[in-house]
């Protein structure tokens, strides 16, 4: 089954995307034919149950990981043919990363670990950009502390800023909330929302969490290494409604 985004370009998409992981009685289909399109400017989530391949999806578009046959598209890039050194590059000028677990670099201040990505590149930080961001997701008065001395919600907002700070073509954002309190998880994803709708930024989320899903434009959901269906305009009960069929089928 091919899921396609609607008529804004492709930020990201699959090509008869298969990922096999092990061989012969171990062999894995983690990815089984995925054809699936991401639109620009459009916050989509990927759900699905345990082990029906949402986070290597994420991991292929990304070029965090390799297809074993299939092609990944990040705008009009082509990452498969790309080498390692290729792809890095490809991440750091087009990507923008949301972990669960923060990923954040202790000895660092907040504003610090911001601006890292723009830092490792050697490209100059755009102050204006830098506040706008800071600002909405509510960090001025933490910048100057390290990531010990903020909440996990904080933690988690200084990692969306992050991602946005170099203006990524698309963020990838793992499983963002798993890590959230009901309230810092509502908070992060309200920040999501306006990134897309007053940004225009892209952002495909993994997620498990109905609630979560229903910030999304669109959700595509995997079972078994294949895209099954899709949902526009989501809701909580109609996305859990949704994911007890796929776990029951």
């Amino acid at each position: 089954m091919s899921i396609h985004a609607d008529i804004r370009p492709a930020a990201a998409r699959a090509v008869d995307a298969v990922k096999i992981y092990g061989k012969g009685d171990a062999e894995v289909r983690a990815l089984d034919g995925v054809n699936a399109e991401f639109g620009a400017g459009e916050f989509t989530a990927i759900m699905g149950p345990s082990g029906s391949g949402k986070s290597t999806l994420m991991h292929c578009l990304a070029g965090l990981d390799d297809l074993t046959s299939g092609e990944v598209w990040l705008g009009d890039i082509n990452l498969a043919p790309l080498d390692e050194k290729e792809k890095t590059r490809v991440r750091r000028d087009n990507v923008g990363f949301i972990f669960q677990a923060f990923n954040l670099v202790p000895t660092l201040t907040a504003a610090e670990n911001i601006t890292l990505p723009l830092d490792i590149a050697g490209r100059r930080v755009d102050r204006e950009w830098m506040d706008t961001i800071v600002d909405t997701v509510g960090l001025r008065d933490r910048l100057t502390h390290k990531p010990t001395e903020l909440s996990g919600g904080q933690q988690q907002r200084v990692a969306a800023a992050r991602a946005l700070v170099s203006r990524p073509k698309v963020i990838f954002a793992d499983e963002p909330t798993g890590a959230l309190d009901s309230t810092s998880s509502a908070e992060l994803l309200e920040f999501m929302r306006r990134a897309v709708d007053e940004f225009g930024q892209t952002l495909v989320m993994v997620t498990h969490d109905p609630f979560a899903a229903s910030y999304a434009s669109r959700v595509v959901f995997l079972s078994d290494g294949r895209v099954v269906d899709e949902m526009l305009s989501p809701t909580p009960d109609e996305v859990l409604d949704h994911v007890k069929d796929l776990a029951a089928a």
